[in-house]
């Protein structure tokens, strides 16, 4: 098996949402991108003639997905708990004030978005997202381990 690059795995699994899917090729070490709608197209077997040329050569690599065990899907968003890691970098703040007002953040509906405005704030995001970098790293360490997969830093 060919060698995968993990910040290939690591911007895959950090770029994926409800549309967008990330899969390992286990031939050629390459992270592809698929849409839900390409996967549809895959799985319901519609003419590729019916697309625009440049998603036709997406479509061709969600049928060898679908058809194949040639791929295999990155860890998703479910398995990457980022809620997760918002709290543990909470844990991680030694100031009690922004560390309550993180924690404060990430309470109900518009954590996401108010945690990050909240670190902006505080003038830490760019350290949140080294510390979430660093977390999605040891996922995609992890799941290559269990996956069986070479892969360089």
């Amino acid at each position: 098996m060919p060698t995968a690059k993990l910040k290939e795995i690591i911007g895959g699994m950090d770029d994926q949402n409800d549309e967008l899917y990330f899969y390992l090729n286990k031939k050629t070490g390459e992270v592809v991108m698929v849409s839900s709608e390409e996967m549809r197209a895959a799985e319901d077997e519609e003419p590729i003639e019916d697309y625009p040329k440049w998603q036709q050569e997406i479509i061709k690599i969600a049928i060898e997905i679908v058809n194949t065990d040639d791929y295999i899907e990155l860890p998703d968003r479910y398995e990457i708990h980022e809620y997760e890691m918002m709290e543990n970098f909470c844990l991680s703040i030694e100031d009690n004030k922004i560390r309550g007002s993180l924690f404060d953040a990430i309470r109900g509906k518009g954590a996401f978005r108010r945690f990050k405005d909240k670190a902006y704030k505080y003038d830490i995001l760019e350290n949140y997202h080294e510390f979430k970098n660093l977390a999605l790293k040891e996922i995609a360490i992890e799941w290559c381990n269990e996956n069986n997969i070479k892969y360089i830093d």
